[in-house]
């Protein structure tokens, strides 16, 4: 494996033995990734740096962001979880929130600063919280402040949960009030590897318990370089909307888009010509 940029090894250390993993194998050359990659630099970063910064990204019912306006809450979101939270690469952030621009920059920043995403479904009761909190061991939460009810009956179920930081409140110690500090509007993505572990994303458990599907900074870029390239056949131009959410590996719809310079709604995902079905 490549050396990894995490502090905190929690992850890379629960992944299966080498000699036990599947062989990943990237023959088309859209595939053929640097050792060293953050993925959130070539989902975001790179439009502002080709020029295209003031393309809108997102679109949402009460806001629409370009590329730079995301990556600037991105890079302000990423400043508060280290500056102030302490979170060191390698570390798992809990997120709970619906499908919202803050909810899609939050995971990115995690990402950004060299942190493990851990998305929750808005539905889930305080005992399945838990549940992703105790197995990933996760310190850190941030979450919609409609959402917090059942996160705080959590931690007396999750001891591992010391930190649960607030987003959709203007108040003192709220996110909002925590980005908007001088100096944390940019940030220099953590230099991860390719196979570091970025994104843990459980499931529903139906047969049996969730179990926690680990991502790799080069997966999320293999979903846009392979099946929204040559599937979906993504260009500049389109727009997309869907209903899968982030909290779900097929949410990460909205992301893919980015890498394409298009546009996506953080609410549903449907291609403008064509709609794309799946089932699980």
């Amino acid at each position: 494996m490549i050396p990894s940029g995490h502090i905190d090894r929690f992850a890379r250390d629960h992944l299966p033995p080498v000699e036990l993993c599947p062989d990943f194998v990237f023959s088309a050359p859209e595939l053929h990734y640097p050792e060293r990659l953050n993925c959130v630099v070539e989902l975001l970063d790179r439009w502002t740096a080709m020029g295209r910064s003031q393309r809108p990204c997102l679109i949402s019912q009460s806001e629409t962001l370009t590329y730079a306006q995301l990556a600037e809450q991105v890079n302000r979101i990423a400043n508060v979880l280290t500056r102030d939270l302490g979170m060191v690469p390698g570390n798992r952030v809990l997120l709970r929130g619906p499908n919202n621009p803050m909810l899609a920059a939050a995971c990115l920043a995690v990402i950004k600063a060299g942190g493990v995403a851990v998305p929750t479904m808005p539905l889930l009761r305080a005992g399945e919280i838990s549940y992703p909190i105790a197995k990933a061991r996760i310190a850190l939460a941030l979450c919609d402040v409609r959402l917090g009810e059942e996160l705080e009956k959590s931690k007396t179920l999750a001891r591992d949960l010391e930190w649960i930081v607030y987003w959709g409140e203007d108040r003192a110690g709220s996110l909002e009030a925590l980005m908007r500090q001088p100096g944390y509007e940019h940030f220099s993505a953590c230099d991860t590897a390719n196979d570091d572990v970025c994104l843990i994303a459980f499931t529903s458990g139906t047969t049996g318990e969730p179990k926690g599907t680990m991502h790799f900074h080069r997966d999320l870029l293999a979903i846009c370089d392979g099946y929204a390239r040559h599937v979906v056949r993504a260009s500049g131009g389109d727009r997309f909307i869907g209903s899968p959410p982030l909290a779900f590996t097929f949410g990460l719809a909205g992301w893919c888009c980015s890498r394409c310079g298009s546009a996506a709604r953080p609410c549903f995902w449907r291609g403008p010509r064509r709609t794309i079905f799946w089932q699980r």
